[in-house]
């Protein structure tokens, strides 16, 4: 999965860690031990060492929380939630779909920052009511500050950030339209993007200063994921109202169960049809398998005549169908999913409509978007 690590799994949802969170762990742990060894000379280097790790860990544990709170959310709307990952940014609660209307968007998006809020409050709670004092009170303060940090920062208003989320639910909400939502909060998320780039550039060519290098980083992170998600958006746009019926290619490689092997290859491969694998029909139109060219080679060309087309074709299971009804942007990210070029269609009653490929939904996606002829 894009070379993460899978370490488990978190209340039944996937749990992953990218390979950049080993660095930032490290950098993180490196910087609080420091800093509390500075503030609490008492310490040893090796207790320090711990201390900041421990206070790494438990703030990777609230940006997990942070996620879980979008997670339970959207599972809460019927959504499933594919991965919680880990990475250099922060989190990541990747979800199987969008939800059914703004207001729910909008609860998932807001869950994060809440939790973060909520996390802050517990934990200065817990300092005020304790007492609590030296490196405990230290990092208790660091815990609370973070937390507040998190949710202030992501509640920024532009994509990918949940405020970008929140931002696109309410202009879906005046709107109506969910796709002017997402472009709208995604060019407010290119425009902090550029903000934060400035913002790193500029110290450093006038100053020399590399403080604000993680600007830039954040910068680009907003400009990269921003922009994907205005032309994921765009595409959702153009494929709305469209099924798989819609996409599938004319003149699809079918052919008959009853054919003759002799038959098979005179009619569709010999004839110069250039497709290497074929679907098999029943006398009903019902998908029941497929062949391909090379499955000739197991049966000698003089029993070609004598055996029919069904009796060498492979079986097609129904998870890798799908309906001719079917949304065409499910079909889209199932292709995407499951690293497919072509799909069978059928209707409810099995019979074959023919074959989608991906090619196909690239074409029409580029046939919307030409311009009429005057």
């Amino acid at each position: 999965m894009n070379g993460t690590i899978r370490v488990g799994n978190l209340f039944g949802i996937p749990f992953y860690i990218h390979p950049s969170w080993f660095l930032v762990l490290g950098l993180v742990t490196w910087s609080y031990s420091s800093g509390l060894a500075a503030q609490f000379p008492q310490l040893s280097a090796g207790l320090a060492l711990l201390l900041g790790l421990m206070t790494a860990l438990m703030l990777f544990a609230s940006v997990v929380a942070h996620e879980l709170g979008h997670s339970f959310v959207a599972i809460g709307q019927g959504i499933d939630v594919k991965s919680i990952t880990l990475f250099i940014f922060g989190g990541l609660a990747s979800l199987e779909k969008e939800s059914k209307t703004p207001g729910e968007a909008f609860w998932v998006a807001i869950a994060g920052p809440i939790v973060s809020l909520l996390l802050c409050g517990i934990v200065t709670a817990i300092g005020v009511t304790t007492a609590a004092s030296g490196p405990l009170a230290a990092i208790l303060g660091v815990l609370a500050s973070v937390n507040l940090a998190l949710a202030l920062f992501n509640l920024i208003p532009g994509l990918p950030l949940d405020g970008g989320n929140i931002l696109k639910a309410i202009v879906w909400k005046i709107t109506g339209n969910p796709y002017k939502g997402v472009t709208f909060a995604s060019r407010v998320g290119q425009i902090f993007g550029w903000v934060a780039i400035v913002s790193g550039v500029l110290p450093l060519l006038l100053f020399g200063d590399f403080g604000n290098f993680w600007n830039l980083l954040v910068g680009f992170f907003l400009l990269q994921n921003a922009g994907n998600a205005a032309q994921f958006a765009r595409v959702q746009e153009k494929l709305t109202g469209l099924t798989a019926q819609d996409a599938v290619t004319h003149d699809s490689p079918i052919v008959s169960a009853n054919l003759s092997l002799r038959e098979f290859a005179d009619e569709r491969v010999i004839s110069g049809q250039n497709w290497h694998r074929f679907l098999v029909t029943d006398d009903d139109g019902q998908l029941v398998g497929a062949i391909a060219v090379e499955n000739l080679r197991t049966i000698p060309t003089v029993m070609w005549s004598n055996t029919q087309v069904k009796e060498i074709m492979r079986p097609i299971t129904e998870s890798t169908t799908v309906q001719s009804d079917q949304p065409l942007l499910e079909v889209m990210q199932l292709l995407e999913q499951q690293k497919l070029s072509v799909l069978p269609v059928i209707r409810e009653n099995g019979v074959l409509v023919g074959i989608l490929e991906k090619a196909a939904i690239i074409q029409l996606l580029q046939s919307r978007t030409q311009p009429n002829p005057a």
